[in-house]
């Protein structure tokens, strides 16, 4: 019996996916055929079997993908030392892929098919609900840092904050010729304004700041 190499099936299996996705951000699901997505994979039909049951089961394995790479993005920015630092790598990381246009086609076709099919919506409502745990999680690191405004519930910061990165799906695809890193620095700058706690006017020599924040004498 043949020993499967572990390493080798994972790489094939994430071409497999990849060729996938843009097929089925093409053409939607139900037009997509198997055959089309061998060819795009440059493999025979006998072995994407080997990978996959079915085709919907190569469309779940986009998804089910995503929920690992999310899991390991958590899990990479929670070793970063500065929680602010680590929210704007999430954000940056999760806007990137979000701003591509096979990525908005691909969002707009899983939503139609989770309309029809319970486990899919269920595995995509988990995928959200992952991310808006980790950056709630994140929220809340900053906030006990200092470096976020403390009046703000960090739960609350997390679905504005990935209500926030999904806007741009609408916007890809009627201005197909955004550009993704103008998008992000504007973005950035948004966070930053919205959430940075506000900081006392420095005041003049011998003067002090007022609990209203206007400059009082002595």
């Amino acid at each position: 019996m043949r020993t499967v190499d572990p390493v080798k099936h994972e790489v094939k299996r994430r071409a497999i996916l990849d060729a996938a996705a843009w097929r089925f951000s093409e053409k939607g699901f139900e037009k997509t055929t198997t055959a089309e997505i061998c060819r795009a994979a440059g493999i025979s039909t006998g072995s994407l079997f080997h990978y996959f049951p079915n085709k919907r089961a190569v469309f779940v394995g986009i998804f089910e993908q995503d929920a690992d790479e999310t899991a390991a993005l958590l899990a990479a920015a929670g070793e970063i030392e500065d929680p602010w630092e680590a929210i704007l790598h999430v954000m940056a990381h999760v806007s990137e892929q979000l701003l591509h246009p096979l990525a908005a086609k691909l969002v707009l076709e899983v939503a139609a098919q989770c309309s029809r099919d319970a486990d899919l919506a269920e595995l995509i409502q988990g995928n959200d609900r992952a991310l808006r745990d980790g950056l709630a999680d994140l929220v809340t690191r900053a906030v006990d840092a200092g470096r976020i405004d403390p009046g703000f519930d960090p739960e609350t910061v997390a679905s504005w904050l990935v209500a926030l990165v999904d806007a741009p799906l609408s916007r890809v695809i009627l201005e197909p010729g955004l550009d993704p890193a103008a998008e992000l620095a504007v973005m950035k700058e948004l966070i930053a304004r919205f959430l940075r706690p506000v900081l006392p006017i420095p005041p003049p020599d011998g003067g002090r700041v007022a609990d209203t924040g206007e400059i009082s004498p002595g």
